[in-house]
């Protein structure tokens, strides 16, 4: 398939997603209900749903994806490893201990924004340790092992700070965010994602051309002008500045960055460049479609959408670890 016809393909997919998931919720809507919200019209208490409550979550949950779904890719292309992945590799752990103390610090009441530096500096440091790993031709198996150590002690910095929490209901409020959503999130909320999500993004894709290079080897995409120390310096700003905005308001929220591109690589011949973009989109479309099932599944509280995306896509590791050679296994 080619290039252009997928991306349109999967921005018009990305689109009957977004509508779709306006009619998902407790409260009952229609499609005819949805037109005439979109029309200016409509019943005023579903107007409300819609604008204030459905829009800035969907917009959140397609942010969010784009976000995930490309710095996995970028991930993927930088490491030249199927396997590799931020929540993998231990940044969106990292990311959330960032946040979290911040949060301890009461820093979030007086400056907004130092939750997202602050989460986008531990994901800078998680990055920066697995290049280093990176840099030593570790394998895959390594490379996981490494990410799973990055993100077991982010997790003991978060239990640290839940553990000396003067408050016990701030203490449950922060561990049920850590488990990921985009409920009860405001358009404030996405105001404070887009800064370090566009700066991110826009690092990314700025060095996708030398993704090619590099795919063919270090030596290589030297000699064809690629300064790798730079090229890595600015795709794990990226990744950082991306990703602590994302987890920083909805959490961790794993694996989409996994699948996502492992969906469309197929597609575009495994050229490392041309699958960001739509990655990205696939990201977009799957925490989309995963955000509308939380809310369609019966239960009396909304399961969390980063359990639903972890049940989609350990079956998925699982398979690609099965696919590994022996040789790198044991390597």
């Amino acid at each position: 398939m080619s290039y252009p016809r997928l991306t349109l393909i999967l921005c018009l997919s990305l689109v009957v997603a977004a509508l779709a998931s306006f009619l998902c919720g407790p409260v009952v809507s229609r499609p005819s209900d949805l037109l005439a919200w979109l029309g200016g019209n409509g019943d005023a208490h579903l107007n409300i749903i819609f604008a204030d409550i459905r829009a800035p979550r969907i917009v959140l949950a397609a942010i969010t994806g784009f976000v995930l779904g490309l710095a996995g890719a970028a991930t993927q292309g930088l490491l030249r490893n199927p396997l590799a992945e931020p929540s993998l590799l231990g940044a969106s752990n990292a990311a959330a201990l960032g946040a979290v103390i911040a949060i301890y610090l009461g820093l979030s009441g007086t400056l907004s924004y130092a939750v997202p530096l602050s989460a986008a500096l531990a994901a800078l440091l998680s990055v920066l340790l697995l290049l280093v790993f990176a840099g030593r031709g570790v394998s895959s198996v390594r490379l996981i092992l490494a990410g799973f150590a990055v993100s077991a002690l982010a997790g003991a910095g978060i239990a640290l700070a839940l553990n000396f929490s003067a408050n016990i209901f701030a203490a449950l409020e922060i561990s049920f965010w850590l488990l990921g959503a985009v409920e009860n999130r405001s358009w404030h909320h996405v105001a404070l994602v887009l800064p370090g999500s566009l700066i991110g993004v826009g690092l990314l894709l700025s060095g996708g051309r030398a993704l090619n290079a590099l795919a063919l080897g270090d030596d290589v995409a030297a000699s064809l002008g690629v300064r790798l120390n730079r090229l890595r310096w600015r795709f794990a700003l990226g990744i950082a500045l991306a990703m602590g905005a994302v987890v920083s308001v909805t959490g961790v929220i794993g694996f989409i960055g996994l699948v996502a591109p492992h969906l469309v690589r197929p597609l575009v011949g495994h050229n490392p460049h041309q699958s960001l973009i739509p990655s990205a989109l696939m990201g977009a479309i799957l925490l989309l479609v995963a955000d509308s099932l939380v809310r369609l599944l019966p239960s009396q509280q909304e399961l969390k959408l980063g359990v639903l995306t972890a049940f989609l896509g350990v079956p998925m590791l699982l398979y690609l670890l099965r696919r590994t050679t022996t040789a790198d296994a044991v390597a």
